[in-house]
């Protein structure tokens, strides 16, 4: 019995010694970069001269309907003054302003 609780000792010890050097051969991790993510550029979509497909595709919740609903307020009313007169076309809400305020001008 001794003989085996021997042998496992030295089993256990030569291990651990086998372990040990070879983590000592394996380089410390390199921490890694932390890049800043990308950033697209907002396109600015100018609401006197949009079409309507290019409104329905440059704007968040602004669909086929609601970008004919624009160019057809722009027609009847003219050039719109401000951002904040897209709230006078019927079916956009301060929601759908404020989801699209940094997208839009009106120069």
């Amino acid at each position: 019995m001794s003989k085996l609780r021997t042998s496992a000792l030295l089993f256990a010890l030569l291990t651990g010694f086998s372990v040990a050097a070879t983590a000592a051969e394996v380089p410390a991790a390199q921490p890694l970069a932390v890049q800043a993510p990308v950033v697209a550029p907002v396109t600015r979509v100018n609401l006197n001269s949009a079409d309507a497909e290019t409104l329905a595709r440059e704007l968040n919740g602004i669909g086929e309907a609601k970008a004919r609903a624009i160019v057809e307020y722009r027609e009847a009313k003219g050039a719109f003054t401000s951002v904040d007169e897209l709230l006078e076309v019927k079916g956009i809400g301060a929601a759908t302003l404020e989801k699209n305020r940094e997208r839009l001008s009106v120069n």
